[in-house]
């Protein structure tokens, strides 16, 4: 703590009627978990958090998680009095449209934030993976004793987020990891919206976490002394992530309404609000905040101190080691190397003369191999499936092969696809990694719900999902995906690449990596797919998310849109068609739908009604491309168990279908 005079409590207290003041202004939000918090968020932020208000993105800075976001008003109340840009006009306007104070903290939208946490257990998962980037970095970085990645990620959590199935996958796996670097403070206050959770949650936290093998500790949230404490101790801890279970009272200083799931996720009302302030001995009005208050909060001068005392380490790290530096920086500002982009535009060139027919999952590690090279800070995974995926390409190194080596770049996250996208997302948003996780498209359903938080956050993601169909066969309509495909298109920010062979394959890898505005699926076949003959136009045009891949011979009679392992089928069903007949390969929807509406029209031009689809996947997704009086071969049912030719044949997915479902789109009127 600094040396202002102010008591701990009355800095505290700042927390409770900023966030009281805001909510009730709004009429909306969460006060209890903001007013519960703050002694611990006090202590954290004025003897711990090594961070600099004026510069939010410095790379050793600690990070923060708010996991509990219902209760952002804490997190704002830190931002605005520790100094960030984020004024008191700002407070006041909590909840509302295009506010830099949303009722969740949102990435991006104010300076400190430094992750989406909506969904419970989300941020404390992406922390997770924010303290193992900060290991892996450290790892590849430090030298001697210029340790230039050496920094905490602190989350905290509340009841929700445990009772979250994510928050299993994620604490188990970090305590598997041993990432020492991450501490946890939970909200242990025994309130949800329903009320006393004792009906619901009876799990013994403690013994959790103990077997999970994390440090526990237990104390009273209220007292700063017994805080501090325990975070010292938790720092010590090298190779154990900690978990401080803090028992707090939920609205703490709020005289009727304290302890009760009343003042949980309503505003406190006029009555309580000023007899919060009177219990308080709080005298200033609403959103005025004494000056010794704020010159107890301001951390300005540690900020600017501890960012200086880094850049003088990071000087001499320079001066050693200039070329790791380079790529520390550009890696830290998210940048790819400068002649990326040219390399890998050679590779697809290369590409389209020295493969073969080919499953695309076996087509994307032919992609990683000539890509990865060429991408530092590339960091691979699979949830459990890494033989099936094929992710494992020959510069992987596994961290976690019998022993944790965190030199390495592949990471077998075991059976856990929700925690390692949240991961993913976490590491990404620390920065310095590119990291890509893989399992079966099916089993994106369980991560679903952190894919589409990559793409709300607009951060780069590079999901990978083999199995693409019921073309992987005899495993069953279990695994066989029907609507994936069409539901993930439908997620706003995110490109969804479907590749027919090994030149889509890898433009659709270099698409990915480069796209830092957005996630992206990857999904690839297990049953062969044929290789396609192009010119260097219809190679350029692939990145433009569809093309021409067979024209006709003048006005086409009718077109057949194709994806993955069905563009094949669709191109000897064109053959036997004759020449009126045009196929484009549309291996990613969303790239194209941004083209110009001249490129657009080249590709589908209005004058051609007749349009046939050909996806192994639902349906109803096409009609915006064939028009509703076109022709879909889809698959609109659950698959069956049987070898993948098998069910293809008995689906129709054919050239002999093809073939006769053109035919009858000619023949309507």
């Amino acid at each position: 703590m600094s040396g202002n005079t102010t008591s701990r409590t009355t800095l505290a207290n700042a927390i409770r009627v900023i966030s009281m003041d805001a909510i009730q202004k709004s009429n909306s939000g969460h006060p209890g978990a903001p007013m519960g918090m703050a002694d611990l968020a006090e202590v954290l932020y004025n003897d711990f958090m090594h961070h600099n208000p004026k510069n939010p993105h410095w790379s050793n800075r600690d990070r923060f998680v708010l996991s509990n976001g219902h209760g952002s008003m804490l997190m704002y109340s830190l931002l605005h009095l520790t100094g960030y840009d984020l004024c008191m006009d700002d407070i006041k306007n909590f909840r509302q449209l295009h506010s830099k104070t949303p009722g969740h903290p949102e990435y991006g939208y104010t300076a400190g934030i430094e992750t989406t946490t909506g969904p419970l257990g989300q941020g404390l998962t992406n922390a997770v993976g924010m303290a193992l980037s900060e290991k892996l970095l450290a790892k590849e970085f430090n030298k001697d004793d210029l340790n230039i990645v050496d920094h905490h990620t602190y989350v905290f959590l509340g009841d929700g987020c445990l009772m979250e199935g994510i928050s299993h996958e994620a604490c188990s796996f970090a305590g598997t990891l041993k990432l020492g670097k991450l501490i946890a403070i939970y909200d242990d206050n025994n309130i949800s919206i329903d009320g006393e959770v004792d009906g619901w949650f009876t799990d013994d936290t403690v013994k959790r976490f103990k077997a999970y093998g994390w440090h526990v500790q237990s104390i009273d949230g209220h007292d700063p002394k017994a805080i501090k404490k325990a975070i010292k101790k938790a720092q010590r801890k090298a190779n154990k992530p900690s978990i401080i279970c803090a028992k707090t009272n939920i609205g703490q200083g709020a005289p009727n309404k304290a302890g009760s799931h009343e003042c949980h996720g309503a505003p406190l009302g006029e009555d309580e609000v000023a007899a919060t302030r009177k219990a308080l001995n709080w005298n200033s009005p609403a959103f005025e905040i004494p000056q010794n208050i704020y010159d107890g909060w301001n951390a300005h001068t540690k900020g600017a101190d501890y960012e200086a005392q880094w850049n003088e380490l990071f000087a001499q790290y320079q001066a050693r080691y200039p070329e790791l530096a380079a790529d520390y920086t550009r890696r830290m500002n998210n940048e790819l190397p400068n002649d990326f982009s040219s390399k890998a535009q050679a590779l697809i060139e290369q590409a389209q003369v020295e493969t073969e027919s080919m499953p695309t999952r076996k087509a994307s590690k032919y992609a990683l191999e000539k890509l990865g090279p060429l991408v530092p800070g590339l960091f691979g995974g699979s949830a459990d499936l890494t033989p099936s995926n094929n992710t494992f390409w020959s510069g992987s190194k596994a961290c976690n092969d019998k022993k944790l080596d965190f030199s390495g770049n592949y990471l077998s996250y075991g059976v856990r696809e929700f925690g390692m996208t949240a991961m993913m997302n976490g590491m990404m948003l620390h920065g310095g990694l590119v990291p890509y996780g893989a399992t079966f498209l099916m089993f994106s359903e369980y991560a679903r719900n952190a894919l589409r938080m990559a793409a709300l956050m607009k951060i780069r993601g590079l999901f990978v999902y083999t199995h693409d169909s019921i073309g992987l066969g005899e495993d069953g309509p279990t695994h066989q995906p029907v609507e994936q495909i069409s539901s993930l298109r439908l997620i706003p920010n995110m490109n969804v690449w479907r590749p027919c062979d090994a030149v889509e394959s890898i433009v659709a890898w270099k698409s990915a990596i480069e796209k830092v505005d957005g996630p992206s699926c990857l999904l690839f076949t297990r049953q062969n797919s044929d290789k396609q003959a192009r010119d260097t136009q219809q190679v350029e045009n692939i990145s433009r998310g569809a093309y021409i891949l067979k024209d006709s011979m003048g006005t086409p009679e009718a077109i057949i849109i194709a994806t993955g392992s069905e563009v094949g089928i669709a191109m000897q069903a064109a053959e036997q068609l004759g020449d009126k007949i045009r196929v484009v390969s549309m291996p990613c929807t969303n790239i194209y739908d941004t083209q110009d509406s001249a490129y657009k029209e080249s590709v589908l031009p209005k004058s051609v009604a007749k349009r046939i689809a050909v996806e192994s996947g639902q349906g109803d997704f096409w009609y915006k491309y064939v028009g509703l009086h076109g022709s879909i071969i889809s698959q609109d049912t659950f698959g069956e168990s049987a070898p993948g030719a098998v069910l293809f044949k008995h689906f129709g997915f054919t050239v002999e279908n093809v073939v006769d479902t053109v035919k009858q789109t000619l023949q309507q009127s």
